[in-house]
């Protein structure tokens, strides 16, 4: 009985609008995996990944147009496709919905780029300055006092890690926090005398699109203590939509974890060893 009565529909032709916005859809899915790799393994320069990308969702925003167009034919007409607009509909939610994410968090967080823990003396970009030389990305040196009171306004409570260790534990503990992320150090260099200044300066990647945001940490004495001091520059982009405040108030909440467990790692001492035994005597039968 089914059968019959699904035999007229199955007879009308498929919407030729709702197979274009599947179609579209699925093109805009593979624009931004491809842009995404561009980015990633850095086949070409940031601008053609850019344009891929923002391409990617034209296309997703054209499909949902035309998915509306097929959806009123189909109501008018009777033809099939409606499968192929809730696809189509699917496929451009997921695509469309972290850069939606992100145009709130640009309306919401101030454009900088250049966070830091010490905006009166931020750590310096030395190796990473040659990094920072190419078409269209910022300058290795800090932002300035603007940058800095907007990040005071939205970012109150980054502010340099005082930590009750010697430097040199201090940065041993933020080193390995380090690797354990698997940032791409580029250059490090432990305190020593006579200032006992420790750096490091390394490459993180974004989530998603792994843009390149520099990062150069010091460590420096605070008498028998020690003090990190972090700064966080996106490599592009005049605004980082909160992504390096994010990372840079995590490394010191981890920071602040690793050195509080040191602190809290009860010491084994080892036995002492026992003297070793002399031969044993002979006793001689009388």
């Amino acid at each position: 009985m089914a059968r019959r009565f699904s035999a007229p529909y199955q007879s009308e032709p498929v919407s030729g609008l709702a197979t274009w916005s599947r179609n579209l859809a699925v093109f805009s899915v593979i624009a931004v995996i491809v842009s995404i790799l561009i980015v990633r393994f850095g086949f070409l320069e940031m601008k053609p990944a850019l344009a891929t990308f923002f391409g990617a969702l034209g296309l997703a925003g054209l499909s949902i147009l035309l998915g509306l167009a097929a959806f009123v034919a189909i109501w008018q007409t009777g033809a099939r496709g409606m499968s192929r607009i809730l696809l189509a509909f699917l496929i451009n939610a997921v695509v469309l919905a972290y850069p939606a994410y992100l145009a709130l968090q640009y309306r919401k967080l101030p454009a900088i780029h250049d966070i830091t823990t010490d905006p009166i003396d931020p750590p310096r970009f030395e190796a990473l300055a040659r990094l920072r030389t190419g078409d269209g990305t910022n300058s290795a040196v800090y932002a300035g006092l603007y940058s800095a009171e907007q990040q005071r306004i939205a970012y109150p409570d980054i502010e340099t890690v005082e930590l009750e260790m010697p430097v040199q534990r201090a940065y041993d503990v933020t080193l390995a926090i380090i690797h354990k992320r698997k940032w791409t150090v580029i250059d490090e260099r432990p305190p020593q005398l006579p200032r006992r200044i420790g750096r490091i300066e390394a490459v993180a990647r974004t989530p998603i699109m792994g843009f390149r945001e520099d990062v150069s940490i010091r460590i420096t004495p605070d008498g028998d203590d020690s003090r990190v001091d972090i700064r966080s520059s996106s490599r592009y982009f005049e605004g980082d939509l909160g992504s390096n405040a994010a990372r840079v108030s995590k490394l010191i909440e981890d920071i602040n974890t690793a050195a509080e467990a040191a602190a809290n790692k009860p010491v084994v001492k080892k036995a002492p060893t026992p003297p070793p035994k002399g031969p044993a005597k002979t006793v001689k039968k009388q």
